[in-house]
């Protein structure tokens, strides 16, 4: 009998030969999931937790070494945010409350020209942020994550007086919302 081919037999006795069907989305499934499972690769929430015994978390207030407004509460709100949005702590509302404590020093904010207009005026500028950052267990004070020089950047457009401090502000949000999310994926990566 030919590869590819299932035989049968016809009530009248005689064998018809037909070609083999294959199901090839389900035979791509199979292998794809045989493949993902022998390298070592788990789709996202399966993986095991940088920190089994750390269920809440308590986000501490920044202290701001800089003399920018309201920068330290911008800051925490973003890492507020971005732990409530990844779901795998619970953020609480006290220190009490919580297993492990996110806290933060605002080291230093520059501002830069990053584009020019003509007469040499800043047509785009370039804010740089330098924080300090912990995650420590609240009981023992032991710190799980630290990075004592993160960095993050934000940029925003110099127009008129009022708009330009409307887009320094809208860029330093930018800037927290970009920097708790980096922060949040190398500490759950233990980087």
């Amino acid at each position: 009998m030919p590869s590819g081919t299932a035989e049968k037999t016809t009530p009248k006795g005689q064998r018809e030969h037909r070609p083999l069907r294959i199901d090839w989305p389900l035979m791509g499934t199979v292998l794809l999931t045989l493949l993902l499972s022998g390298c070592g690769y788990s789709f996202s929430g399966m993986s095991k937790s940088a920190y089994p015994s750390t269920q809440s978390v308590f986000v501490d207030t920044f202290t701001n070494r800089t003399s920018e407004a309201n920068l330290d509460i911008i800051i925490r709100a973003a890492f507020s945010n971005e732990i409530v949005q990844n779901g795998h702590f619970k953020l609480v509302s006290s220190r009490g409350e919580a297993d492990a404590i996110f806290r933060g020093t605002i080291l230093s904010l520059q501002v830069a020209p990053l584009a020019y207009k003509a007469g040499s005026l800043s047509a785009e500028d370039r804010i740089t942020v330098t924080l300090e950052l912990f995650f420590e267990e609240r009981v023992n004070g032991r710190t799980l994550w630290t990075n004592g020089s993160f960095i993050g950047t934000g940029d925003y457009r110099v127009t008129a007086v009022g708009a330009t401090e409307a887009n320094r502000k809208n860029s330093l949000i930018k800037l927290a919302g970009d920097a708790a999310e980096k922060a949040y994926r190398l500490m759950m990566s233990d980087f």
